[in-house]
């Protein structure tokens, strides 16, 4: 069998188990999408405080821009000449915002995962990784030299043993999870971590607020900010093409971390760098985040809302925040209730194996603040009980 002979017959598999994806032919209309003809409420979006939709952001952030201050690329990378005033402007904005001592900007959060675990690992350090950790943190460990055992999900009693057991084996040991999980939507114990981070000094934490930065906190800082133990956390990453409507992602760090990235960080050194615009933007919106106290709120109440309806309806719903699961189980019936609830003018999109486990495909609906009480409400009457999910198996 040639390799595009095995390409069919991989695929042929997805399709008939349900898990054959394709990019969808997509436009936006603020909070409305279009795709294949149908128009939808847009319920998949990242956008968590709405400010993709701000018009009045736009347009004022416009007023500040010109031919001489409008740079689409870089043309670089950082250590080259692709260093740009803004990168110095945005890091020190983070670090004052954070009270670090520095931060460090990437590309993406993939960049981010992917770099920051393979330079500062070698062959005498131990992951400790939640199972549900990210795909990009997955691949950031393979990427690595350290060795790596994946604690159950949350369970802090496991993890202990294990940092027990294996402390005086290794140099370092890394605890390494999400502060609100992509999936389930529920969040870890960051205060616990610290404790068991502290219990031995060669440990320490890595934490990935990539759904928590600037939904969660009193400033939007994430979780971390809401547990006031973001000074105990030696490696906090986070995006900014989620809640704050842009690109990139940082790292808040000591300095001694950030110049040894910067020296190490292979995803950092060969690429080229954000455009300069970008970071202007993402600075712009920085500056207004603490001030969206009332976006965060309105945003929790209606996940409040939507947890609720679905638990009721006999869902499982393990959520703690504004991503919302909806766990069905078989993938070809998740598809089945995503274009359920798409014909009825919602735009929820079924998520399967390999992203979540086998047997735990599910609707997962992303929230935004931009989303109406009414909108929510409006859902929650055309989401079928579980009961009636299982009539779609049975009928399928």
């Amino acid at each position: 069998m040639n390799l595009y002979e095995r390409m069919q017959q991989e695929l042929q598999q997805l399709a008939s188990t349900g898990n054959l994806r394709s990019l969808p032919q997509i436009s936006h209309q603020g909070m409305k999408v279009t795709v294949k003809g149908m128009h939808m409420l847009n319920l998949s979006s990242n956008d968590y405080l709405g400010l993709a939709c701000r018009e009045d952001f736009r347009e004022e952030f416009l007023t500040s821009i010109n031919k001489d201050t409008f740079q689409p690329t870089s043309s670089s990378s950082r250590l080259l000449t692709g260093n740009y005033a803004a990168y110095d402007r945005l890091e020190k904005q983070m670090a004052d915002l954070f009270e670090t001592e520095s931060a460090l900007i990437f590309n993406s959060g993939y960049h981010a995962n992917m770099g920051i675990l393979p330079a500062v690992c070698n062959g005498q350090t131990l992951i400790l990784a939640d199972k549900l950790v990210h795909a990009s943190l997955i691949d950031g460990i393979r990427l690595s030299s350290a060795k790596c055992i994946r604690y159950r999900h949350n369970n802090y009693e496991q993890l202990e043993r294990l940092i027990v057991e294996h402390h005086s084996s290794y140099e370092q040991i890394i605890i390494v999870t999400e502060s609100i999980f992509s999936m389930d939507g529920d969040k870890a114990d960051l205060n616990e971590l610290v404790r068991l981070k502290k219990s031995y000094l060669n440990v320490l934490l890595y934490v990935d607020e990539a759904h928590a930065f600037g939904v969660r906190g009193d400033k939007g800082l994430g979780v971390a900010e809401e547990m006031n133990c973001i000074q105990e956390i030696d490696f906090l990453v986070g995006t900014f093409g989620k809640a704050l409507a842009s690109a990139g992602a940082y790292i808040v760090c000591k300095k001694i971390v950030r110049e040894y990235l910067i020296n190490k960080m292979r995803t950092l050194i060969f690429t080229t760098a954000l455009p300069p615009i970008t970071l202007s933007w993402t600075s712009f919106l920085l500056e207004r985040l603490p001030n969206l106290k009332d976006e965060r709120k309105h945003l929790t109440l209606i996940s409040n809302l939507l947890k609720d309806a679905l638990l009721a309806k006999g869902y499982s719903c393990p959520t703690d925040s504004h991503i919302t699961p909806m766990i069905i189980g078989e993938s070809k019936v998740a598809v089945l209730t995503a274009e359920l609830l798409q014909r009825k003018g919602f735009y929820a999109l079924p998520v399967r194996p390999p992203t979540v486990p086998e047997g735990t495909s599910r609707i997962r609906f992303s929230l935004t603040a931009e989303l109406s009480q009414t909108d929510i409400e409006r859902l929650i009457e055309v989401i079928p009980t579980i009961s009636e999910v299982e009539m779609l198996r049975i009928n399928s």
